[in-house]
């Protein structure tokens, strides 16, 4: 008997032990990078400038988005996982997990206020954390709160399901405006340049939405419409030109920041994301598992990912 309970101790110790040492490849604090978040086969791939891989891991959890928090922790979450998780690149390990709930939609990170922001769906809210993870505060939002980004202490969030922009204070988290927008827009780009906010989206039934709508950033005035291709969703900039990726029609635009087009390129299959990196731009294929690496308006080399590239995140060190 006494032989079996210390069979069971050990044993026990042992399974706790492999918990604790468990942890993905170590990414340099020093390594700048590409990675991509790929949802078809749960996993983050790692690429320097060059596309030559970093890393790649390998997840168990079904993650469907990340964000990065300057400059060594990565959070990820999944619309149907109950908890965010938190961990450190530099030593690929675990380091918080944040209960949630099922129903998270993004992450969102505010650097000037260090705070990150997590939308959901079953709840219809959003709500901030601070960089230890401790609950800051929350807000009911409408209807599938999803897409975000900020500026000057406000934070715009579009409803996925509502014809609805919501603008919250970030410091007191309460509702300050509402701006009438397409329903099913999502993705944004605020230009302060025009001060402006750029949406884009997918387009309701079978009409895909065929613009990007260029909103005033302070009052929510609707100014002008984009025309690019089929369902524009991912947006990034690199200097003074602004990069939309149309899923659709699986195309690049490339703007000034008054909205007009310079160019437009067949990239990827069904590319959803698009994210500047050094002097490059990178589009992610979703259907042909590829990321494609872009100078001035050519491609110049594809590396393939894991199955289903969904989102890019960015780090330059």
């Amino acid at each position: 008997m006494k032989r079996w309970i210390t069979f069971i101790i050990i044993f026990c110790f042992w399974i706790l032990q492999g918990c604790e040492d468990e942890r993905f490849q170590s990414i340099n604090q020093h390594q700048s990078f590409v990675a991509s978040l790929n949802i078809i086969d749960p996993s983050l791939d790692f690429f320097d400038s060059k596309g030559e891989r970093i890393a790649t891991w390998k997840f168990d959890k079904s993650y469907t988005g990340a964000t990065l928090i300057p400059y060594d922790r990565l959070v990820l979450y999944g619309h149907q996982l109950n908890e965010i998780d938190i961990y450190e690149l530099s030593t690929g390990k675990l380091i918080q997990s944040i209960e949630t709930g099922i129903g998270t939609t993004n992450a969102y990170y505010d650097q000037e206020e260090h705070l990150l922001f997590i939308t959901n769906s079953k709840h219809n809210t959003v709500t901030s954390f601070n960089e230890h993870g401790k609950k800051q505060g929350e807000l009911r939002l409408t209807d599938y709160p999803m897409s975000m980004d900020s500026h000057q202490g406000k934070l715009y969030i579009i409803n996925y399901k509502a014809p609805v922009l919501s603008v919250v204070d970030i410091k007191s988290m309460t509702l300050v405006d509402e701006w009438s927008i397409d329903k099913s827009s999502s993705g944004l780009m605020i230009v302060e340049e025009t001060n402006t906010l750029w949406i884009g989206g997918h387009g309701a039934g079978s009409r895909p939405n065929q613009v990007v709508k260029v909103h005033d950033l302070k009052t929510g005035q609707f100014i002008q419409e984009i025309q690019v291709s089929h369902m524009p969703v991912g947006f990034t900039r690199n200097e003074d030109i602004i990069y939309i990726t149309n899923h659709g029609s699986n195309e690049l635009f490339a703007c000034d920041v008054k909205g007009n087009v310079l160019w437009r390129k067949e990239v990827g299959a069904n590319p959803f994301a698009v994210a500047s990196f050094k002097d490059q731009i990178i589009v992610a294929g979703f259907d042909d598992n590829q990321i494609y690496f872009i100078q001035n308006g050519e491609i110049q080399k594809s590396v393939s990912t894991e199955h289903g590239p969904f989102q890019l995140l960015v780090r330059e060190v």
